[in-house]
């Protein structure tokens, strides 16, 4: 797995499929959004119920980016044959079965990475990387909350440092896009602004990174499959060796078959003699 095959194929997934993508985020975080602006209209004008929509917009983000997590990993394994056959609903479906899985590891990574960026910060990277690969295992392989943590730890073996150079080239360019798009919208009311801005921006960003962990994911598990034992043999007897060096015999002529003839000769097509090249017929047939 290369970090440049990697974007590749997902930027090639997100440009193609851009519209399915986007309708796939636009679809949670303007729900989200809508939350989350409702919260800061209550703060802003001092109403009550803030507490209570402050804590319904954290569990709808929460439940929100592992829905569309899980929606976008469905959404790559669909598209990487080219063609996009699931429709927007039945992703989502998929997904509805697996979203109590996710949230829960989705709390316990969260929780583990941010402890440990807040007291060393490595230990923090460290386990942003081993365990990138939670959602797509959970989806893909229907793990369980603590299968998955290993299997992603599994998979990332050998291609950590490859797997954490991803994920920040994929926050830096989805945190500038983010910025640029979302500043477009900073004319607009503070409830506009967030409800129709922020998720116009999420729903255009947040899509690429998902797809890209999604396609590092195929790339590392065909990495550790192992090739079939029959497709080995038959290349092997399809393209024998040639010691370096040797030279390649050339097949034995059979009996009665002529000799290849030097370039004064030619072989007549109709006996097989062999005649002068500037004869003008053939000595033995004529």
């Amino acid at each position: 797995m290369s970090i440049g095959a990697v974007l590749d194929e997902a930027w090639t997934l997100y440009t193609k499929f851009f519209t399915r993508f986007f309708v796939l985020a636009l679809i949670v975080f303007a729900i989200v959004n809508f939350v989350f602006a409702l919260f800061w209209l209550a703060l802003d004008e001092r109403a009550s119920g803030g507490v209570f929509l402050g804590v319904l917009a954290l569990a709808t983000a929460i439940i929100g980016q592992f829905w569309l997590q899980g929606a976008v990993v469905f959404a790559v394994e669909d598209a990487r044959d080219g063609v996009f056959d699931a429709s927007t609903r039945e992703i989502f479906g998929r997904v509805m079965p697996l979203l109590g899985t996710l949230v829960v590891a989705g709390l316990l990574a969260g929780l583990g990475v941010g402890v440990g960026l807040f007291l060393l910060i490595v230990p923090g990277l460290f386990l942003l990387t081993i365990w990138s690969m939670v959602a797509p295992v959970i989806v893909l392989e229907r793990s369980d909350v603590l299968g998955a943590f290993g299997r992603s730890r599994a998979l990332v073996r050998g291609s950590g440092l490859r797997v954490f150079g991803l994920i920040l080239v994929t926050i830096v360019l989805t945190t500038i896009a983010g910025n640029i798009l979302r500043a477009v919208f900073s004319f607009l009311p503070l409830f506009l602004e967030i409800s129709v801005g922020s998720t116009v921006a999420s729903a255009v960003v947040a899509p690429f990174s998902a797809i890209a962990l999604t396609v590092a994911y195929f790339m590392l598990r065909e990495r550790e499959e192992p090739v079939p034992e029959d497709v080995t043999a038959a290349a092997t007897e399809a393209e024998p060796a040639v010691v370096a060096g040797a030279e390649v015999a050339e097949p034995p002529v059979e009996a009665g078959e002529a000799e290849p003839a030097p370039d004064t000769e030619y072989v007549c097509p109709r006996c097989g003699a062999t005649v002068a090249r500037e004869a003008t017929a053939c000595p033995h047939c004529g």
